[in-house]
């Protein structure tokens, strides 16, 4: 992960169209699909911004979180469109998680995520689960696009328990 704001996201969107370009020779109708989404998805969120006044740039945060977002909506779409037997939609729901997983650092593994959690909840000095909130804004803070936040949450949530 680079640490100065907006280097990731230049250099994701240099990532963007050079695999834009890559895909649209290969005919890859999925990946030229999905990397356009992405990108009108950045575009829409500094629209948006401008649009309220503010001209500050997208963060690396923001980025990471949108693709994440992506990532989780195709996720849980998969399920249903095998439940409503439409295996060629939870199979292009599968590609398209696989291009957008692409642009994404790679995820923390499980002890990994255990050890931030365990750091983040003796820095926080958490005593139980009031301090819920406090964890997990430092968990993301820190770990954006690497930690599946919701798998995250349920793990503090069980270790504050006890």
């Amino acid at each position: 992960m680079h640490g100065v704001v907006g280097e990731f996201v230049a250099l994701l969107r240099t990532d963007l169209s050079d695999a834009l370009k890559q895909s649209i020779r290969k005919r890859d109708s999925c990946a030229v699909r999905v990397i356009r989404l992405i990108l009108a998805a950045i575009r829409d969120r500094e629209i948006l911004a401008r649009s309220n006044g503010t001209e500050e740039p997208i963060t690396d945060e923001e980025i990471l979180s949108l693709l994440q977002t992506m990532v989780h909506q195709r996720q849980e779409a998969i399920p249903v469109n095998e439940a409503k037997g439409r295996s060629d939609l939870a199979k292009l729901e599968r590609d398209e998680v696989s291009v957008i997983r692409s642009f994404l650092p790679a995820p923390m593994d499980t002890g990994e995520i255990d050890s931030a959690i365990s750091e983040a909840i003796r820095e926080c000095g958490a005593r139980g689960m009031k301090d819920m909130r406090r964890i997990m804004a430092l968990l993301k803070q820190r770990y954006p696009g690497r930690m599946d936040f919701a798998k995250a949450g349920t793990r503090v949530r069980r270790t504050l328990i006890g």
